[in-house]
Order: structure tokens, then C-alpha cells, then sequence
């Protein structure tokens, strides 16, 4: 057991260095129950206790209901229906105002019954035509979109069309434009076609199920409590009671962020993880790169980059053709033979060129820190997914060894803790980037260390020592790695947490 007492003594002193942010109640907390994991001998009784924690942690994703297709169809229809029936309007029309609102039914009827002018308040939805056309004196004429002679068609507005211009009009709406927001076929009239009107001219069944998801996928977007699940392929939508940054857990498993829609990114929030995605994906470090790499002439500003040894640089601009020092960026008359000596060279203007190029440098240096220790956790995230096959085989190993199906879980509860601590890992190089320097960035560099040792750790053992370790003494060493590491992953969480409650956290950005 000495082992095990030195780990918690490790994560005791851990913890003490950063009293000032966690309380005296946690810490004792995060002691007691590390110690209380590490000296269980039963198997199963410290299972149950981790699932447990694990339904604590996890109680917040219990309130969001996972949506097909079909279920947000009826419930689209529903509150349709529901409107319909208090304002005595069409359907068609109702989901064009509760687009308008968002699918909030409550505000919607609010902003209608505290209107004195409902009429006006329909034009401005523009479900009510604002200026409509003299009306038809004869359902066939001449049509003003293909110019033949047809029964015409069209709306409360009175512009008409031949229902074969409605019909190709409607399909590009639909297939090439992919709205379901679709105003008249006349230029200049933004009155918006009801449902009913749509299905009365399309025809075709794929035009017909295209308008249907776009109908569907218009609710999902539109209303705050409704999101797509990101998981690939999956199709389904969750809905919350109340919309904030939190995790929701869809039935295909992938966990995502409400606020977001994008993969659960605790501590770093949406709008810094945006930027940073931002920052990642687009050539915006493409600048720092000409910045660092290259230089500008200091009489014409025109981007040189040096393709040979000699520091004796000609700018290649005919009206310009300045000599300069690529070193000091100053003129190279006074460097003579002694070019070497630049770094003596006083000169102010020099000096700010250097200092620009410099901090360009130092610019590119700091974001490539903390990309590369991103994208590193995120491959070995991706590259840790086969342990499952591992551990699976070593399961089955030790089943014929008369361990029963519950005892042997412990395998994959560890390649699960350890892949959370990962994706954790991976999003605090995303925090730490905006995080602007001061005691607590400090303290909070220390937590990440301590999580980044544990988890290499983990992930080394499972790696490397999990063929050859004794099946007497696997158990307990697993669980003992896993417990540690997923207490140094909270204690990292919890340090962020306060300091967003507390507003102590200083972004860059």
C-alpha cells in the first residue's frame, strides 16, 4: 500500500498549493474519497460508487429529450395547431408567425393581442399583403411570367402566375435555395406563401419531402430550446427545458455542448472556443507566418524574403532599390565591411522595425505552443480509441479466469476516464491561449500539469504494462490510476468553474 499512500499524499499537496481558489470542504472531499477508492477491496461496491458520482455529474443531461423526425414533426404541428385555434387563422399562416417569433407561442400571442391594428401587425409578419393588386376579373389571362394563356393562380396579394411558373418557381425556392421561407413570385412583394398554397403547386415527391425537412429543420433552428444533434448521421434533435452551455448527451451517445452544438469543450466557453476554431481552421495565422519569416523594406513597405546568405538586401521595387541590413533593417551604408557590428546600429527606426518583427515572432511562437499541444491530445485522443479492442481482449481473458462480467468493467471505465481526460486536456490549450497571465493563469497551469502527468500516466500503463501486469494485481493498479486521474480532471474543472462564477478569469480577447 505504499503506492497507493504516496499518490495520496500527491494529490493532497496538489491541492493545498491552490487554497486559495478551492475551499478547505472540497479539498477534504477530493482526500477522503480518494482514499476511500484506493483501500476498497470490493470490486463491485466501488463500481456502483463511480456511477453513482457519474449520475450526479451527468443529472443535467437527464432533462433534455432526444427528438426524431417524426416526434418534432407532431410537435410542430401541435403548437400549429394550437395557434391556429386561438387566432382563428390559417395554419400555414400561423407557422409563418411563429417562425417570425421563433416558435415562442407565448410571445407571439402577446405581441398579437396587445396590438389595437392585428391587420398591421399581419403586414409586418408578412402574412397580410401590404399593397395588394387590383383583383382578377377572370381566372384565365395571359401569364406575366411566360407570357401564355393559362388558368393563373396566386395569392392574397393578386399577383398571378400559370401554375407551371409556380411550380418551377417554388422547386428552385426549394431545392436550390433550400427555404422554406418563401415570398411571392413577383419582384418587390415580400408576402410569404403558406403551406397550403406550396403543396397545392408542387408535385414531385422529392421536392415534396425536401420542403418537409426544410419545414422541420426551420423549427429546429428557429427555436432556442431545440438543437440538431451533431453526431455524424444521426438525424435526431434534443430539447431542453431552459437553453444554456451545457452538456446533453444524444442517443447515439455523442455528448455536446447545448450552447454550441459542438462537442462538450469544458472549461473553455463558445464564444472563446469559436474564436480559437476560427483561429485554426482559416489562414489567419497565414500573416504571422509572412510576419515571422519575412520582412519589409523600410523605405517602401513592400514584403521581402531573403532567398540567400548575404545580409546585404536590395529592395527590388524600381522606384525604390533601397540598400538595408536584413538583420538591423538598417540602411547598409554605414555597415561598410563590418556588416557584423549591425547589432551596435542605434538607429530609432531600426530599432522599431526589429521590435515589430520580433513580437510578429514571438506572436507565432505562443500560438503555436498551445495548437500544437491541442492537436496533439486530439490525435492521441483519436489514436487511443483502439485501446477498446485491447482492453476487450484482456476482459475476456480474465472472464475465463472465473471473474464475472461486472468485475472486469473496470478495464473500459478506465480507457473512458482516460479519453475524457483527454478531450478535457484538449480544450484547456484552447482556454489557456486567451487566458491573460497572472496568479491565477499560474495556478491554473498547475492543475493542467498535474492532469497532463496523470493522464500520460494512465494512458502509458494501458499502453505498455496492461499484457504484462499480474491479473491479481491488475485490478486495483487500474483503478487506483483511473480514480486519481478523474480527480485531478474535477479538481481542474471545479478551479474554472469558480473562477467563471467569480469573474476572475482576464481574456486577451
Amino acid at each position: 500500500m505504499s503506492g497507493l499512500q504516496t499518490q495520496e499524499s500527491c494529490s493532497s499537496h496538489a491541492v493545498t498549493d491552490r487554497e486559495k481558489i478551492e475551499s478547505d470542504d472540497f479539498c477534504s472531499t477530493i482526500d477522503t474519497s480518494f482514499h476511500n477508492a484506493v483501500s476498497e477491496d470490493d470490486g463491485i461496491a466501488m463500481e456502483q460508487e463511480d456511477t453513482s458520482r457519474e449520475v450526479l455529474k451527468e443529472t443535467p443531461n437527464l432533462e433534455a429529450k432526444v427528438m426524431t423526425v417524426d416526434d418534432l414533426a407532431r410537435e410542430m404541428n401541435e403548437i400549429i395547431d394550437e395557434v391556429s385555434a386561438i387566432l382563428r387563422i390559417g395554419r400555414g399562416h400561423c407557422r409563418i408567425l411563429l417562425h417570425k417569433f421563433n416558435w415562442n407561442k407565448e410571445s407571439l400571442l402577446e405581441r398579437y393581442y396587445e396590438n389595437p391594428d392585428t391587420d398591421a401587425f399581419l403586414r409586418k409578419a408578412q402574412v397580410l399583403p401590404r399593397t395588394p393588386a387590383p383583383p382578377p376579373l377572370s381566372s384565365v389571362g395571359d401569364c406575366e411570367i411566360c407570357c401564355n394563356t393559362a388558368p393563373l393562380g396566386g395569392l392574397d396579394c393578386h399577383h398571378r402566375a400559370c401554375s407551371t411558373c409556380w411550380q418551377m418557381y417554388l422547386n428552385t425556392k426549394i431545392m436550390d435555395d433550400a427555404t422554406s421561407e418563401i415570398q411571392c413570385i413577383f419582384n418587390g412583394c415580400q408576402l410569404l406563401i403558406q403551406d397550403e398554397k406550396v403543396m397545392q403547386y408542387i408535385q414531385s415527391e422529392a421536392v415534396i419531402s425536401a420542403y418537409q425537412r426544410l419545414k422541420i429543420n426551420s423549427f429546429v433552428e428557429g427555436n432556442r430550446l431545440l438543437k440538431w444533434c451533431p453526431g455524424l448521421d444521426c438525424g435526431k434533435a434534443l430539447k431542453v427545458g431552459y437553453s444554456e452551455p451545457r452538456p446533453v448527451v444524444c442517443s447515439c451517445t455523442m455528448r455536446f455542448c447545448f450552447g454550441c452544438a459542438h462537442e462538450w469543450h469544458e472549461p473553455v466557453n463558445c464564444r472563446l472556443l469559436k474564436l480559437w476554431l476560427k483561429k485554426c481552421s482559416d489562414d489567419s495565422e497565414t500573416s504571422n507566418w509572412i510576419n515571422a519569416n519575412t520582412k519589409e523594406c523600410p523605405k517602401c513597405q513592400v514584403t521581402i524574403e531573403k532567398d540567400g546568405g548575404c545580409n546585404h538586401m536590395v529592395c527590388k521595387n524600381t522606384s525604390c532599390r533601397m540598400e538595408f541590413c536584413w538583420i538591423c533593417l538598417g540602411p547598409w551604408e554605414p555597415h561598410g565591411s563590418s556588416w557584423y557590428n549591425c547589432n551596435r546600429y542605434d538607429d530609432s527606426r531600426a530599432k522599431q522595425a526589429r521590435d515589430a518583427q520580433e513580437l510578429s515572432r514571438a506572436n507565432l511562437q505562443r500560438y503555436l505552443h498551445y495548437y500544437n499541444r491541442f492537436m496533439n491530445h486530439q490525435q492521441s485522443l483519436k489514436l487511443e480509441n483502439k485501446l477498446y479492442a485491447t482492453v476487450k481482449g484482456k476482459m475476456e481473458q480474465m472472464q475465463l479466469q472465473s471473474m464475472s462480467w461486472i468485475e472486469v468493467q473496470f478495464l473500459r471505465k478506465a480507457v473512458d476516464v482516460l479519453s475524457e481526460c483527454r478531450r478535457t486536456l484538449m480544450y484547456t490549450y484552447a482556454f489557456a491561449y486567451y487566458l491573460r497571465r497572472d496568479n491565477h493563469a499560474e495556478i491554473f497551469e498547475g492543475n493542467q500539469r498535474d492532469l497532463e502527468m496523470a493522464t500520460e500516466q494512465l494512458s502509458h500503463f494501458l499502453e505498455r504494462d496492461l499484457e504484462n501486469e499480474n491479473l491479481v494485481t491488475l485490478k486495483q493498479k487500474v483503478q487506483d490510476n483511473y480514480r486519481y486521474v478523474d480527480q485531478r480532471r474535477l479538481v481542474l474543472l471545479k478551479h474554472c468553474q469558480e473562477g467563471t462564477e467569480k469573474d476572475i478569469w482576464q481574456y486577451t480577447q
